[in-house]
């Protein structure tokens, strides 16, 4: 009552959400705790020269092969594993083509969105084969590890979907050149289907 303006600061206000939000309790798998830890450690970079190992997702080629129900996503061209369902870093949908304003959309293309921008690419929490890329520059291109054909990029200071919606960090691979491969288990077999 003596200081009226006095408020609670806005980060730890968004850190109770955030808690609120995953049960009130810290699961370190939550796609909702990934993104606020990777949005963190953005803002403390100026050039990322040491990240933490937490940070990174385990590269799906060091694990063993148990049968499991998460879906699997590989390159298109070389067929090696990159990362699993677990490491995508879902997002709310942009407002589209008008979120392009800058980039000078005509009006016809404007017009002939439906309004139901998809997104063309996953954004995903950094893996394990990713870390040379990353290490000591702020945004660059990400190869596949095996045969370093192109498969999207990544920014610490973000990047913008196809549907509009700005994603700070970004690691963003574009669905085009990868292929999912789901596990399917027909009696005691099991197999893949891409």
């Amino acid at each position: 009552s003596c200081r009226p303006r006095r408020r609670v600061n806005p980060g730890f206000l968004a850190q109770l959400r955030l808690y609120e939000a995953m049960g009130c309790a810290v699961d370190s798998s939550s796609v909702l705790y990934k993104r606020y830890r990777l949005e963190m450690l953005s803002e403390r970079l100026s050039e990322p020269q040491d990240l933490p190992r937490e940070v990174f997702a385990v590269d799906p080629t060091s694990t063993c092969q148990t049968p499991n129900t998460e879906v699997l996503y590989r390159c298109r061209k070389c067929r090696r594993a990159l990362f699993r369902s677990s490491s995508i870093l879902s997002h709310t949908e942009g407002i589209g083509p008008t979120a392009f304003a800058h980039k000078r959309i005509t009006d016809s293309a404007r017009l002939c969105g439906s309004g139901n921008e998809k997104c063309t690419s996953y954004f995903t929490e950094p893996v394990q084969w990713m870390e040379p890329a990353l290490l000591g520059v702020m945004e660059g291109q990400l190869l596949c590890p095996k045969c370093t054909s192109k498969l999207g990029s990544f920014s610490w200071k973000g990047e913008q979907c196809s549907c509009g919606r700005w994603v700070t960090p970004a690691f963003q691979i574009h669905k085009s050149r990868v292929d999912e491969v789901r596990t399917l288990l027909v009696g005691n077999f099991q197999t893949a289907k891409t």
